[in-house]
């Protein structure tokens, strides 16, 4: 919308764009978004606070980005809006257009025969010559109410198949839990009838269906099944939790059946209950009234307190995980980490497609969302879904949980493939330390293929996501144990990996890391160092003590891995030290396994070359002090020292004074943010220049021994001030 604006703003002569919501939170945050680029709009945008604000701001000759609610656009008395404007240069962009742009027959109160119109006609009373544009993601086509009759045909489409294409929205999972969860025939037949006449009935006649609302109410909320989905609920998610950490949003029919639901948790789980606003595990969030009976009147919430619930609900950290609703946070409410949704309440269309997307955002690892149905609103979903594709989208924007758990099915046997000859099954029935060996083992065994570790990642990753949203299906209970022990040989691979695969758990997949901690819980005290067959050293991990264990280790590949990565982690210690020795490490580390990956040296081959490149990391560590130089200016000897010409002028001895003059030079000549000033770092590269010319420094290698001797200097910057 707001690159449409500055489109049209540019293009026409001087419009005035008025910008239409039905909210006033929703006006608010679209009027934010377009406050913060007043340079696109080429002028500051406008929010009409009154019906008589909004007629002053449209009663203009040119020009202006108004932002109001379409309830301003009623008129005081009688069915016909002022007109505001009759120019042609005016825009209406109405976002969410589905809801209220209707109402262009006239209806009659039958009590007092007053006429009145919606709020399409009355806006068009206003604003008669403007043109009009909708946004809006569920779209409606029937005979009292069109969307596309209102505003014209559709300009452009995208829909949810493009959204999950693009990795905009993720894929939304369909599970029926009606076997679980049964309801009568005569409730299933009650409520088919309920929502066709829900559909045909205009608001002012609900009335008449309302003695049948209340006997559907009594079915849907009967004692016994409201006690067999609060049971069922509290298993699933707790099951959906295991496997993925998020939130949950339960959808009630009515408000009572909401707070029924909500004693039923609360007495299978009493300590996810908080009278507490900022405590608790599970919250009701819906509407009250002070007449309401008590048991609905103690959910009251103002709005401040509605924000907060809000917020924890948002928060992916926060204790809260479970809400249960009515008719509240079903429309633009986002919680990217909401990712299960269980629906027990009559729902069609548009209605249906705004609350299932509540579970569709993007949100770290998570693979999908999940919609968990106890009324059998599958025919309703597939309807809603089939018109929001046909009006120009494509493919199947919901999938059965079904789909799911054949693609995980299919990811475990290429997982089992890869441990085709190693037996794995004495891990379930082990301690908790010969697990661990077992685990130890299974890593070796992977890292002795070829590619192993990259493509044992890849594929226990890829089973992670489709079992987290298979699970609590009977097919994912099945494999669960088996799924823990792949992640856990995942989790040891990625342990001896350094940024390969990211640098946070977070990154690394979180998807069955509950399931896994209950697999291998010991109160045993296992200690990793020897668990792999080594003592823990106690004072230099590279010690001659370690590193000869670690040649004597049973298991080569996995040797290798301990090697590699505690090598690595020295080397990137002293990077902060010393740059060019540090880089020269780093290049020797990286050919040694580049060598081992191409085969060219054995596992045993490679350990020795290892363990002789960490004594000479050892070794270094006693050079500063042989040339009786500090650690600082022992990296500026390295960095003039870094060519043999330079040697062989220069010797030793009038390298070493060098490197002390440079360091205290640079020293002196450092401020707190020398290192982004450029003029700064100009002044600094003409001392260095000057200093190793006047003590003889090769001229050929002057220039790449001052910007040499400038990144060691970036390297210390903290350190020099």
């Amino acid at each position: 919308m707001l690159f449409y604006t500055a489109k049209i703003i540019q293009i026409m002569d001087n419009p005035t764009v008025v910008v239409i919501t039905d909210r006033n939170d929703l006006d608010d945050q679209l009027f934010g978004t377009f406050a913060a680029a007043t340079q696109a709009l080429r002028q500051e945008p406008i929010q009409a606070e009154s019906r008589e604000h909004l007629k002053e701001l449209l009663k203009v000759d040119a020009g202006g980005v108004v932002f109001t609610t379409i309830q301003k656009f009623w008129p005081d008395d009688g069915n016909v809006y002022e007109t505001l404007s009759e120019r042609r240069n005016i825009v209406v962009i109405v976002d969410e257009a589905h809801r209220t742009q209707y109402g262009f027959k006239a209806k009659i109160d039958k009590e007092t025969g007053d006429i009145s119109y919606g709020f399409a006609k009355y806006l068009r009373d206003a604003l008669p010559n403007a043109t009009y544009i909708a946004f809006t993601g569920t779209p409606i086509e029937k005979t009292d109410k069109n969307t596309p009759a209102v505003f014209g045909n559709y300009i452009d489409i995208y829909d949810i198949s493009h959204a999950v294409e693009d990795g905009v929205t993720v894929p939304i999972y369909y599970e029926s839990r009606l076997a679980k969860v049964e309801l009568t025939k005569e409730g299933k037949k009650l409520i088919e009838k309920f929502e066709k006449e829900l559909e045909e009935q205009d608001l002012s006649d609900l009335e008449k269906i309302k003695a049948k609302r209340m006997k559907l109410e009594a079915l849907i909320g009967s004692k016994e099944r409201i006690k067999k989905i609060a049971e069922d609920i509290v298993n699933h998610f707790e099951q959906r939790l295991e496997a993925m950490d998020g939130k949950g949003m339960i959808v009630a029919m009515t408000r009572k059946i909401a707070v029924r639901l909500y004693n039923e948790i609360v007495k299978l789980r009493p300590a996810w209950h908080s009278d507490d606003l900022k405590k608790g595990f599970i919250k009701v969030v819906m509407t009250t009234a002070p007449s309401d009976e008590p048991e609905i009147s103690r959910f009251h919430l103002t709005k401040e307190q509605r924000r907060i619930l809000a917020d924890r609900f948002k928060d992916p950290e926060d204790e809260l995980k479970l809400v249960i609703v009515v008719d509240m946070w079903l429309t633009g409410f986002d919680v990217p980490c909401l990712h299960t949704m269980y629906i027990d309440k009559p729902m069609k269309g548009h209605t249906l497609m705004q609350a299932i997307a509540r579970v569709n955002r993007v949100y770290k690892d998570k693979e999908g969302g999940l919609i968990v149905d106890y009324l059998g609103i599958a025919a309703d979903l597939k309807e809603a879904l089939s018109f929001y594709a046909e009006s120009g989208g494509k493919g199947d924007p919901a999938k059965l949980q079904e789909e799911a758990v054949k693609i995980m099915l299919e990811k475990m046997e290429v997982v089992r493939d890869m441990l085709f000859g190693f037996d794995y099954e004495r891990y379930f029935k082990s301690g908790t330390k010969e697990k661990l060996n077992i685990i130890l083992e299974a890593e070796d065994f992977i890292l002795g293929l070829e590619n192993g570790k990259k493509r044992f990642i890849d594929a226990v990753t890829a089973l992670s996501k489709a079992f987290a949203i298979a699970i609590p299906h009977p097919e994912a209970l099945k494999i669960k144990e088996e799924v823990a022990f792949f992640q856990a040989v995942k989790s040891r691979l990625i342990k001896f990996t350094s940024g390969e695969y990211g640098k946070t758990p977070e990154q690394i997949g979180t998807a069955v890391k509950q399931i896994i901690d209950k697999a291998i819980v010991s109160t045993d005290v296992i200690d990793i160092f020897d668990a792999a067959g080594l003592k823990k050293p106690d004072i230099s991990i590279l010690s001659d003590e370690f590193l000869e264990e670690v040649r004597a280790i049973k298991y080569k590949n996995v040797a290798i891995e301990v090697l590699k990565k505690l090598i690595n982690n020295e080397i990137k210690g002293k990077m902060k030290i010393n740059l060019v020795k540090s880089r020269s490490l780093m290049e020797s580390l990286d050919s040694l396994i580049k060598k081992y990956n191409n085969r060219l040296l054995t596992a045993a081959e490679v350990i020795e070359e290892l363990i002789e490149l960490a004594k000479e990391i050892k070794e270094s560590e006693k050079e500063p002090a042989e040339l009786g130089l500090t650690d600082y200016e022992y990296a500026f000897y390295c960095a003039i020292a870094n060519n043999e010409s330079a040697k062989e002028v220069m010797g030793k001895e009038k390298l070493r004074e060098l490197a002390v003059v440079l360091f205290e030079k640079v020293r002196k000549n450092t401020s707190i943010d020398w290192t982004i000033r450029e003029n700064a770092r100009a002044k600094l590269r003409v001392i260095v220049k000057r200093t190793l010319r006047k003590y003889g420094y090769p001229p050929d290698m002057q220039a790449l021994a001052t910007e040499t001797v400038l990144k060691q200097a970036e390297a210390i910057a903290d350190s020099l001030i």
